[in-house]
């Protein structure tokens, strides 16, 4: 039996029209699990429609009424995580101990936005004039709209609409069509937790859904992630429709290795970076760049020694360590890859293509790789690969290896593995790129901290979650206040702060 997903409007299920629905798959079996709609422009109008009605009364909730549906709702997801899990790994194909470490994330950001009233306190300056006083306070837009990826189906939209409802605004949120079912668990989760019917709207689809959320005229704002050429077409045609856009685009992530840096270490890291959740992830290692031809000759040997010890299967089965990509396209787009690189020039040292996997032979799966003496002319270097490809690339000094990261079009992340505090201070601040870790491998900020590129890694001025969400989702208003003498009647032709 397959299973029916709806839209969800207004608080209850929607079902859609059936007659156009789209296949959702177990990417572990290349089978078909359920079935999505796409909706209509009318279906779109729908949700808009309940959302816009349910702003007012929403918007002038209390922020700490809106705080405690907001813990209710924590404790919900808490509660329901391992089932959020199931539905991703069914649906996506990480392995469930990676699905449970995506729903943590979302939680964080949820757990973030319970201290909403804090979060909106205002800032006021006293007697900034003679008898004046100024103070600003932050208010909600009206309806925003999400649009997010397949490879974070929980975390990535908790990422958006938890900051938006928390600061009074409604939500309509377009998951995507491969990866659905964990948004209308949360939907359910919400409505449990008490939030007022169309604060919180699901509709599904594809392009034709997008484009009729950019041109909505009572769309306010779009928040999206997802590739670059999707999220610059995006933000063109959402703000030249007058609505605020934050729209998150592609990365090629590098890891830059210091001769003093422990090699077991980075290989360890690097196993998690660039192949957990099959390299499916904008945060994923895709480029390490080891200072110095000694460094390489190192790393080489210690990674190949792991990348053999590394269990590949379903995600739902416990020895599972990295599972498969999420479609046949995809996989047929990321095998061809490997053999771009090797027409390139560049060495390969384990090719994952054919790489069998006799009890998941229907799934789309491709064995770890790696590339050796990668340059910066090639493809695998210049572009987005989405899969567990990793490139190994050699510098001799750490500016040359800052020259690299910033000569790329991408700023999304970059890491350093070293020792020495001189060196890890100016990678930080001379690398050009919105997250940097140093010995993090994947420095994705902590809730209260936010998310974003550089570069045509995210277009727009703001990045997510963390305070920068809480500025995306508001607009400030500042406000003077003069009270005048009792009795007084003469007229006024100064601006106050002159008094």
């Amino acid at each position: 039996m397959l299973r029916d997903i709806s839209h969800f409007v207004n608080g209850a299920q929607l079902p859609g029209q059936r007659a156009n629905c789209l296949a959702v798959m177990n990417p572990a079996t290349g089978r078909q699990v359920a079935q999505v709609p796409v909706a209509t422009s009318s279906e779109v109008d729908l949700a808009v429609e309940a959302a816009s009605k349910a702003f007012p009364a929403w918007s002038e909730t209390t922020p700490i009424r809106r705080a405690r549906i907001m813990f209710r709702f924590r404790d919900l997801v808490e509660k329901h995580q391992a089932d959020l899990a199931r539905l991703i790994t069914e649906e996506h194909g990480k392995v469930h101990e990676d699905a449970m470490g995506e729903v943590m994330r979302g939680l964080e950001v949820v757990e973030y936005v319970t201290g909403i009233p804090h979060i909106l306190t205002g800032l006021a300056s006293d007697s900034v004039g003679t008898g004046v006083d100024c103070y600003g306070l932050r208010f909600p837009l009206g309806v925003c709209a999400g649009i997010t990826p397949f490879n974070f189906p929980a975390m990535v939209p908790m990422w958006m609409f938890p900051v938006a409802i928390a600061c009074g605004n409604t939500f309509v949120l377009k998951p995507s069509e491969k990866t659905p079912s964990a948004t209308m668990l949360l939907a359910d989760l919400l409505r449990d937790a008490g939030l007022p019917a169309g604060v919180f709207n699901v509709v599904h689809g594809d392009k034709p859904t997008v484009d009729a959320l950019l041109d909505h005229p009572d769309v306010e704002a779009i928040s999206f992630v997802g590739s670059t050429p999707v999220a610059e077409a995006i933000y063109a045609r959402g703000t030249a429709g007058g609505k605020r856009v934050q729209a998150l685009g592609g990365a090629k992530n590098h890891m830059v290795i210091m001769p003093d840096a422990d090699i077991d270490d980075v290989a360890d890291a690097l196993m998690g970076a660039a192949y957990g959740s099959a390299g499916e992830r904008c945060m994923a290692i895709s480029v390490a760049v080891a200072v110095g031809d000694e460094v390489a000759e190192r790393l080489v040997p210690a990674l190949r020694a792991r990348i053999a010890n590394l269990k590949i299967g379903p995600g739902n089965a416990p020895q599972s360590e990295m599972g498969p990509l999420i479609s046949q396209p995809h996989l047929d787009k990321v095998t061809s890859y490997v053999g771009i690189g090797e027409e390139e020039g560049a060495q390969v040292i384990v090719d994952g293509r054919g790489r069998g996997f006799a009890e998941t032979r229907d799934g789309y799966f491709i064995g770890p790789t790696l590339l050796d003496k990668v340059d910066a002319s090639m493809r695998v270097h210049r572009e987005e690969i989405f899969g567990p490809v990793l490139s190994l690339m050699r510098c001799q000094t750490l500016d040359a290896a800052i020259t690299l990261l910033n000569s790329h079009e991408y700023g999304n992340g970059a890491a350093i593995f070293t020792a020495n505090g001189e060196a890890a201070r100016r990678f930080t601040r001379d690398v050009h790129a919105g997250m940097v870790g140093v010995n993090v491998p994947i420095p994705v900020p902590v809730a209260y901290h936010s998310f974003g590129g550089w570069k045509r890694s995210l277009f727009g001025d703001h990045h997510m979650h963390g305070q920068e969400g809480v500025r995306f989702f508001t607009r400030l208003k500042t406000i003077s206040t003069r009270w005048p003498k009792l009795n007084s009647a003469s007229s006024q032709f100064a601006m106050p702060t002159l008094d």
